[in-house]
């Protein structure tokens, strides 16, 4: 086979769905070496480099350059048979419009549609673009791909496609995270950044969904009995600077560390981060998947998260699950799993259990399957 794909996100984004891009382009070409990949960029950058068997496609024409985002959501379809492709796969919920008429088989991995259950956290131009592409996309789409079951039963709930339509494959984290630092090193990372030697982690968007308000509501709480910091690895707009607000109000601004503003984080260090935190703290609302808790079981850090949501798929029953909608409840958590050495020590060694269904190389197969199942 002659496998497309949209790769825009693996050359342009830092986070979730370029990381999702990433891995699953590079594990496919280590595992089933015998085809041929193909990556549609608008652009290339030097965030990604793909494997030796992997072929990148730009834009050519003068136009298609000068009207990149269009080649990329429309033109690219024209160009699928003259490359020879057999089937497309978008990687970010969408598809090129028009890829129904070409005759090339295609599947596209929706990832969540938390703009549908939550539109007024979304610009409402930006949900109804969502909304468009994701709609085509999962029409044109011979198999879609969902990343978790919870985001299936959105796509059968929302969109009314068809349960033998959809296709779960978990998705994997980068491998880095299943490799151990010693102490020094995770010592070493921690000074390079001055950071504390024990604390809590938030990794993600700094927005309403990710809870980071209650989180610090759950602090205060604990300013008594807890005296842990959290370090916050992530940025935001208004809702940051709400929370910023908060913190200052209850004399808490030093107990948190907004890391993008005191250091350029490399990303090589995460893993580090993650090995050296008591927990990672990850109430969030809503997900489709929740990458951050993997890498965190990966990384044999406990995990206090939700309940409800996808949670309990990825986190399984290695997790401390808590209610995002009750402070005490997370503070309840906090508390636990920074008291408790028992308590951590059989979340770690079930985390590591449980992270061993979300490899590279058994995410590769499951979307392997579909390709074969849509050209057998």
């Amino acid at each position: 086979m002659r496998i497309g794909f949209d790769a825009k996100r693996a050359f342009q984004n830092r986070t979730g769905l370029g990381n999702y891009s990433r891995t699953l382009v590079t594990s496919l070409a280590e595992y089933y070496p015998e085809h041929e990949y193909v990556l549609f960029a608008p652009k290339v950058k030097p965030l990604y480099r793909p494997p030796r068997a992997a072929v990148t496609i730009t834009p050519q024409r003068f136009l298609h350059k000068l009207l990149k985002p269009v080649w990329r959501s429309r033109w690219v379809s024209g160009e699928l048979q003259s490359h020879g492709i057999d089937i497309f796969h978008g990687l970010s919920a969408e598809l090129p419009f028009g890829i129904h008429r070409t005759g090339v088989a295609s599947t596209v991995t929706m990832h969540d549609l938390i703009f549908e259950r939550y539109p007024k956290q979304y610009n409402p131009i930006d949900v109804a673009t969502y909304r468009k592409k994701a709609k085509y996309a999962c029409e044109a789409a011979a198999q879609v791909i969902a990343i978790s079951t919870q985001t299936k039963a959105d796509l059968m709930e929302f969109y009314g496609v068809p349960e033998e339509k959809i296709s779960v494959c978990y998705q994997a984290c980068d491998p880095s995270f299943q490799a151990p630092r010693d102490p020094q090193t995770i010592r070493q990372a921690l000074v390079r950044y001055n950071l504390p030697s024990e604390y809590f982690l938030y990794v993600g968007s700094v927005i309403e969904r990710k809870n980071l308000a209650r989180i610090a509501e759950a602090m205060f709480l604990l300013k008594d009995r807890l005296n842990v910091p959290l370090i916050v690895l992530g940025d935001g707009g208004a809702y940051k600077e709400k929370v910023k607000k908060y913190l200052a109000e209850k004399g808490l601004t030093s107990r948190v560390i907004f890391l993008n503003e005191v250091a350029k984080f490399a990303f090589r260090d995460l893993p580090a981060l993650y090995q050296g935190a008591l927990a990672l703290l990850y109430p969030s609302t809503f997900e489709g998947f929740g990458i951050p808790i993997l890498e965190a079981l990966w990384s044999q850090t406990p995990v206090v998260t939700s309940t409800g949501s996808c949670f309990t798929e990825t986190g399984g029953n290695a997790a401390l699950y808590v209610d995002p909608f009750s402070v005490e409840s997370i503070a309840d958590g906090m508390f636990r799993v920074a008291t408790e050495p028992a308590l951590r020590q059989g979340m770690t060694e079930r985390g590591l259990l449980h992270a061993e269904r979300f490899t590279p190389e058994k995410c590769a197969a499951a979307v392997m399957q579909v390709y074969q199942n849509i050209l057998p």
